[in-house]
């Protein structure tokens, strides 16, 4: 029954399709002075474009400024645990793997090796906070951690053969 409507359907727009084409073929036999019509349609679209980015401009500065991104969740004046990992093929270097609940963590992440990925998943492996592993350069993630339980880290980027291994934990307590 689906495949007969859907089968209709397409064959109803096809139809429709071809009788627009075939009406504009007839039509552009015959001239007519455009001239007037197409100087009024430019200004239209100068006007259309214009106020469009206008528009995008505004709307994308709104809702980009504050970003979350790469800025402490934790407020002024709280000092949070710092802690260093370095991912190497095939694990995590961790400082410290335990917090307690309502801790303020920053994770400095980087590697001497390859490009790993650094995935933060709760204990329904749903992913909380990530960021890239890359040589010579460290990128930093902040977490506040709210639950208590048993965090996995994941290398989110494949880094060779052993990439699924590459598994590690963080407790955190009440």
């Amino acid at each position: 029954m689906i495949q007969f409507i859907a089968w209709v359907v397409s064959l109803f727009c096809m139809l429709a399709i071809a009788f627009v084409f075939v009406f504009v073929a007839l039509k552009s036999g015959q001239r007519e002075n455009y001239e007037p019509i197409v100087k009024k349609w430019y200004k239209v679209r100068k006007v259309y474009g214009i106020s469009l980015v206008v528009l995008i401009a505004i709307v994308s500065v709104y809702t980009l400024r504050n970003l979350p991104y790469n800025q402490p969740v934790y407020g002024k004046g709280i000092e949070p645990i710092v802690v260093g990992v370095e991912a190497f093929q095939f694990g995590f270097d961790i400082s410290q793997r335990e917090f307690n609940v309502g801790d303020s963590v920053e994770f400095d992440v980087t590697t001497a090796d390859v490009t790993h990925g650094f995935g933060i998943y709760d204990e329904d492996m749903n992913l909380i906070a990530q960021t890239q592993a890359m040589p010579e350069y460290t990128n930093t993630v902040y977490i506040t951690f709210t639950k208590p339980g048993t965090y996995q880290i994941l290398c989110l980027e494949y880094c060779g053969l052993a990439h699924h291994i590459m598994v590690d934990q963080l407790v955190v307590k009440e």
